[in-house]
């Protein structure tokens, strides 16, 4: 099997030990063949090391910034709020607690600064052609390129319910399988896969043979 290989992961939340296992399986899979990486965003919160997936991240992109693709979930949403405007309730709602753990600090405008930065210039989609790369999901009545920011990194409904054919399959995290499997339907592939509620983390490996993935892994197994 040859060409290149695009593959995305879902909602992290601070589960570093699960991420690097998954990079490594995505890694042996890959091969000799290039891998870009799109993960789908939720890096922090709840999890016990959001310091280090994060640090891990900005390695990767810092090694190869034209293959590591990294969204902003709302997670970082609610806390670059947090940072900007000292108000941390909300987030404090979505497990900071953890987060700001791992970081040693005690408030969202504490984080290292180049952290920060990394947070606030976060994209919040990636279209590969085939797919439409996004945290949340989209709005049905939108079309893509005219979609709200809100929506991208928030919706679940009608979105998750709703067929549509968007033109691209629309692969997202945001709402937890607790069944520990992604959800794949005609129009859209879930890939948050509980990891911080006691699932896993998962990946849906794809090509330029069709839009669907080609194979499914997570941090333990191939699921294809």
């Amino acid at each position: 099997m040859t060409g290149d290989l695009t593959c995305a992961i879902g909602d992290i939340h601070g589960c570093r030990a699960m991420l690097d296992a998954l990079l490594d399986r995505c890694r042996l899979y890959a091969g000799e063949r290039t891998m870009r990486f799109v993960f789908l965003g939720d890096y922090i919160d709840r999890g016990p090391d959001s310091r280090g997936v994060i640090a891990t991240l900005i390695a990767l992109r810092e090694l190869n910034p034209a293959g590591v693709v990294c969204l902003r979930g709302n997670h970082e949403e609610i806390m670059l709020e947090a940072a900007a405007t000292g108000n941390d309730e909300q987030w404090r709602r979505n497990g900071a607690d953890t987060t700001l753990a791992s970081y040693g600090v005690a408030t969202a405008g504490e984080l290292p600064a180049e952290h920060l930065s990394w947070f606030a210039a976060l994209p919040a989609s990636f279209d590969d052609g085939r797919r439409f790369f996004v945290h949340a999901g989209v709005d049905p009545d939108r079309p893509l390129d005219a979609q709200d920011a809100h929506d991208l990194v928030w919706i679940r409904e009608p979105f998750l319910s709703q067929p549509h054919d968007y033109g691209r399959l629309i692969v997202h995290g945001h709402t937890p399988q607790k069944n520990g499997r992604p959800d794949m339907r005609g129009w859209r592939l879930n890939l948050d896969t509980a990891a911080v509620y006691g699932g896993r983390l998962t990946a849906a490996i794809f090509d330029d043979t069709r839009r669907e993935p080609i194979a499914l892994l997570n941090d333990l197994s191939d699921l294809s």
